[in-house]
């Protein structure tokens, strides 16, 4: 049965071993006993897609036939284990599921919100293979389109651009040249060279290889793909911007309304379509329609959920997006208790409300919902809470008390999390 994430522990489970692992470490040497690959589920308290999955994907027949074949290993991202394993599989994006075999070497990974129908033949054909991605790569190099397409799409899940186009490039020229006309494989390298331009921040390249990729079929991909191509033609002439962003326009129109604005969405991240469409109507000077699609989404969602703002924690949170793209406020104001009421045990809705009440310079009515998000903040967010709590003590001229809050969770905190440490300090002194 999967634990919620809120219990901020990682939380490790198997069906065919007693005791649970506590560490992900633990979990590896428990998969070398029992010979079973290993299922990583990275999320954190503030990832609203971890709690879209948690509800819509990871429970049912399906799922327990998942926890029946694997070790299934709740990461919680924001401990000290679960950020150091970010790092080491270079996750950088939540949810996130990477499956590891019982040497620990990975055999495969699925990123983001999936509907049903498209995470379990994921998961599947993962372990169904139990290839490793050495192996994966011996098996292009003979030739096999399928392994191919698994591998550069490993790389693009990394954001590794330069290092999979350079893999793709050391295959036997016979076997590039077999693929040269395969959409898919066409589509993961035009998407690789738009990460390593994105990593080099060469726009120009960036751009080209966003229009190319938005010849493909990307699905429910295409809204991230425009995004890129929002960020790297930011610097464009408007002449050029403009028409470049609305061709866009009429896709991303179809995504909405054929799998987003329908009774059940077979897009599992509404949230980046809307947003994302709403950002190409503000570049294109469209603030109508820019109004219309937020205006949409927020009506939407609030249909869905009624007054039950417990009914779907991503639907909820889906509608405090929409209503800060809208820059709806009093409406945010009279949502954010609701939401408190609805999870009292986290700590993210008093955090985010105080957060937006001391950048609006309201830093005594910040402060008790800083102090209430601080009860149960712990990792890395024990200090970005910290950080907005000095904020709102020094506006306060409560120095003193601002130094005071600042002890204490370094004390707390110990060797972890380096740079939100810097910036801790660094407001203090600021």
């Amino acid at each position: 049965m999967r634990l919620p994430i809120a219990l901020l522990a990682l939380a490790l489970s198997t069906a065919a071993f007693g005791e649970s692992p506590k560490t992900v470490d633990d979990a590896i040497a428990q998969a070398k006993k029992t010979h079973q690959p290993v299922l990583l589920d990275f999320g954190a308290p503030w990832c609203y897609s971890c709690y879209f999955m948690a509800t819509h994907v990871l429970n049912g027949p399906e799922w327990r036939k998942v926890e029946a074949r694997t070790i299934v290993g709740e990461v919680d991202a924001d401990s000290p284990d679960g950020s150091a394993w970010m790092k080491k599989l270079q996750v950088k994006a939540l949810p996130a599921y990477v499956v590891l075999n019982e040497k620990g070497d990975e055999l495969g990974r699925i990123l983001g919100e999936q509907t049903r129908a498209a995470f379990y033949p994921a998961v599947d054909k993962i372990l169904a293979g139990s290839h490793t991605l050495d192996q994966l790569k011996a098996n292009a190099a003979r030739g096999s389109t399928d392994a191919i397409e698994t591998v550069l799409g490993s790389y693009e899940a990394r954001k590794e651009g330069q290092d999979g186009l350079d893999w793709y490039a050391s295959l036997p020229e016979n076997v590039r040249a077999a693929n040269a006309k395969n959409a898919t494989v066409t589509l993961w390298r035009d998407r690789l060279e738009l990460a390593r331009a994105t990593t080099a921040k060469d726009d120009a390249a960036a751009v080209a290889a966003a229009k190319r990729a938005l010849t493909g079929d990307l699905g429910c991909e295409r809204p991230y793909v425009v995004d890129n191509l929002l960020d790297a033609s930011e610097k464009m002439p408007e002449a050029e911007r403009k028409p470049l962003l609305a061709a866009q326009k009429p896709a991303l129109d179809q995504l909405l309304a054929e799998r987003v604005f329908i009774a059940k969405p077979t897009c599992a991240d509404q949230r980046t379509s809307v947003i994302v469409t709403a950002d190409v109507d503000a570049a294109i000077g469209d603030a109508k329609a820019e109004t219309a699609v937020l205006d949409h989404a927020i009506d939407a969602t609030r249909k869905y959920l009624g007054d039950d703002f417990k009914k779907d924690r991503n639907a909820a949170d889906n509608l405090r997006v929409y209503l800060v793209r809208a820059k709806r406020t009093d409406e945010l104001d009279a949502l954010y208790p609701k939401l408190i009421a609805a999870y009292p045990d986290d700590y993210v809705y008093p955090y985010r409300w105080g957060r937006s009440l001391v950048e609006r310079g309201k830093p005594a009515e910040a402060l008790p919902l800083l102090e209430k998000a601080a009860e149960k903040a712990y990792g890395e967010n024990r200090l970005t809470v910290a950080t907005f709590r000095v904020k709102a003590l020094k506006a306060l001229h409560r120095d003193a008390d601002a130094r005071a809050v600042v002890a204490d969770v370094l004390e707390q905190n110990g060797k972890w999390f380096p740079e939100e440490v810097e910036k801790l300090k660094a407001e203090l002194k600021s």
